[in-house]
């Protein structure tokens, strides 16, 4: 079995803790407690890596295997609840985190299913499903339909970034330079659909008005 390399973890905790925080952010603003508010944490920051070490067989995941995983999320969720109490200032830091979150969870889900050797359209896949599982599993918590569902540029985003990751693998690029190249596009992508309101398409349904966003 393949065992994950140095820049494969150190992506793997990296957006373990950035999505800790958006999932803690995300409690903080419910209103949950400081046990609710480090469950929410370990969710979003775990959730997506552990779907995808299932669906290519590293089992048991790595969020349950290797302390680090739970370490970094209780650490990063404690200290969100301590450090903004006031719920006013957290969408901000929500969103933020979240966009870094996607971008590195996808180039890094995209990474470890390349050195499970799947074939390269399900690595693609794989690393969008590493990026938006913990956002989908955080907002089904907190009552929220989740943000990939909405027609917000979410999971697009997290699919163009690990294309990149991909097609630097087929074309025998420098993984380092790919792998910062697709999370820096995923990253922009998504920040830039919030500040600008880029949506997908929704169906119009008959008899109701369609109401644009700002």
């Amino acid at each position: 079995m393949t065992e994950p390399t140095t820049l494969l973890l150190a992506l793997d905790l990296m957006g373990t803790f950035v999505f800790a925080i958006s999932g803690a952010a995300a409690g903080v603003k419910s209103r949950l407690d400081v046990f609710g508010v480090s469950v929410l944490a370990f969710v979003a920051g775990n959730a997506g890596g552990v779907i995808r070490d299932v669906l290519l067989g590293s089992v048991p995941p790595a969020a349950i295997s290797d302390w680090r995983y739970v370490a970094v999320s209780l650490v990063a969720g404690v200290a969100t609840f301590l450090w903004y109490p006031n719920v006013k200032r957290v969408q901000h830091v929500v969103l933020l985190f979240d966009a870094a979150g996607l971008g590195i969870f996808a180039v890094s889900g995209a990474q470890k299913a390349l050195a499970y050797v799947v074939h390269p359209f399900a690595a693609v896949l794989l690393g969008m499903l590493t990026g938006i599982g913990g956002s989908m599993v955080r907002d089904v918590l907190v009552k929220r339909v989740p943000v990939v569902l909405r027609t917000e540029v979410y999971a697009i985003a997290a699919l163009a970034g690990a294309a990149i990751v991909v097609a630097g693998h087929l074309l025998h690029w420098p993984p380092t330079a790919t792998t910062i190249s697709g999370a820096m596009l995923c990253i922009v992508m998504r920040l830039i659909a919030l500040r600008r309101g880029w949506n997908l398409p929704v169906a119009d349904q008959p008899g109701r008005p369609v109401v644009k966003r700002k």
